[in-house]
């Protein structure tokens, strides 16, 4: 597709919020056909870049973008015409006006930079989850979104089954009765990291000072990538971070956690007390296990619960709370007064409901549309069609609670997270975790 104006093509793709606003009458006003195509830009096309590519192929791949020249060259084969990159900051720059929407497929330690970059030029963003590496980005993602009005979904891909949406329904409808008490477990902590001393030479292949980017500076050493960075405190979220947003899905949902984030009441009423316990705490990485206590206030006629979030087999919840069932290496678990609401997939693409009495379980109907796939979903809403289950308005709070239980893990001591300001008003360590410090030129 040829160069639009801002207004012709831009300024109608920009019309669909993250809060999925419908606006058929655009179509009309800009000249908009269903079958336009979006521009879209890739950054980070390697491992679970090459699946996020390939869901949104069916659109115009105008560019790809990756510090690795051979992942890049062999994602050129596949789309003609496409535009090369290793630094996504001169992509954006040079393609502006070219560029409709942009797929984030980075380590966690570049989502920010990348993503907060492109919705700044009013760009669509589909992100890889955990959305952030730490809990302020995290916010600047969904207060970003929210500013420029653009559609973004994080890629926590299990949203778009049944599994989710149905779960989801149970909670809204209040299935089980009230909950009182919940947990999120995934499977493992994280090995012990210690920093590599030898410094072998970078590939030929990788731009290893863009690899870094906002992340302070290191030698090389294959033991930071691939996929081993998620370890790595400085470059991911460890084994939490990893899997928490995909398992921990439907839960946020039921529990209604985002109303925390929404502006209004004390902040009181808003404020979380956070217990946390780990063992293999190191400084490099993330502890072997993790078991941390949410102590979550009311919400709207919701009582206050407590949830449990932990890594690691010993620190799962025992047997008597899931009906005997044996818990599995990953769980979310709601425990209402008339039954309770289990996945055991790690992306809660199945779901059921535990009860001694299920014959006096009612099945509410079905409110949600069902999904067209997650790729596809986000793209409809960028053309405003619909919108989608996993903005980061909602994933932008789901990765702040995933992050702190990271923070509470690491600290072992309690405090209270304040969600309107984003703030730990009462312990100065686990305040310091909430940010982390921008090489220069790579600021958000």
């Amino acid at each position: 597709m040829g160069k639009r104006t801002s207004l012709d093509r831009r300024g109608f793709l920009k019309g669909s919020t993250g809060a999925g606003l419908l606006i058929c009458s655009s179509q009309v006003a800009f000249g908009y056909k269903a079958n336009e195509k979006l521009n879209v830009a890739c950054i980070g096309v390697g491992g679970q870049g090459v699946s996020n590519t390939r869901g949104v192929s069916g659109e115009n791949i105008v560019a790809v973008c990756d510090v690795d020249e051979k992942r890049a060259a062999q994602m050129l084969k596949q789309y003609s015409g496409t535009k090369r990159y290793t630094d996504f900051r001169l992509m954006l720059s040079e393609m502006d006006k070219e560029i409709d929407a942009v797929v984030v497929c980075t380590p966690d330690h570049t989502h920010a930079v990348a993503a907060v970059g492109a919705m700044k030029q009013g760009k669509h963003v589909y992100c890889e989850k955990p959305l952030t590496r730490t809990v302020h980005e995290a916010r600047m993602m969904r207060l970003t979104a929210a500013k420029h009005k653009v559609v973004t979904q994080m890629g926590n891909q299990g949203s778009a089954s049944e599994g989710v949406r149905r779960a989801t329904e149970w909670g809204a409808a209040g299935t089980v009765g009230p909950v009182e008490n919940a947990y999120l477990w995934v499977s493992d902590g994280s090995a012990t990291m210690t920093r590599p001393k030898d410094t072998p030479a970078v590939p030929k292949n990788l731009d290893w000072d863009l690899w870094l980017g906002p992340a302070s500076e290191r030698p090389y050493h294959p033991s930071y990538l691939p996929f081993i960075w998620r370890g790595w405190r400085h470059f991911g979220s460890g084994s939490l971070g990893d899997m928490g947003c995909h398992t921990g899905n439907f839960l946020f949902r039921c529990l209604n956690l985002g109303e925390l984030w929404e502006p209004g009441g004390s902040r009181e009423a808003k404020r979380i007390r956070i217990e946390g316990e780990a063992t293999g705490v190191h400084a490099e990485g993330y502890p072997a296990s993790t078991r941390v206590h949410f102590h979550i206030p009311a919400r709207g006629d919701l009582p206050a619960v407590k949830l449990t979030v932990s890594s690691g087999e010993k620190m799962r919840p025992s047997a008597d709370l899931l009906h005997g069932k044996q818990p599995g290496s990953f769980g979310s678990l709601l425990i209402g007064t008339k039954g309770s609401i289990y996945s055991s997939n790690p992306w809660n693409t199945s779901s059921e409901i535990l009860s001694k009495d299920k014959g006096s379980i009612k099945e509410p109907p079905k409110t949600l549309p069902r999904g067209v796939g997650h790729h596809r979903e986000w793209i409809e809403a960028c053309k405003g069609k619909g919108e989608t289950f996993s903005s980061f308005a909602i994933g932008g709070p789901l990765t702040e609670l995933i992050q702190l239980t990271n923070i509470a893990g690491i600290v072992g001591e309690p405090f209270h997270y304040d969600t309107l300001t984003g703030e730990i008003p009462d312990h100065a360590g686990a305040s310091a975790l909430l940010h982390r410090s921008y090489r220069k030129g790579w600021t958000l």
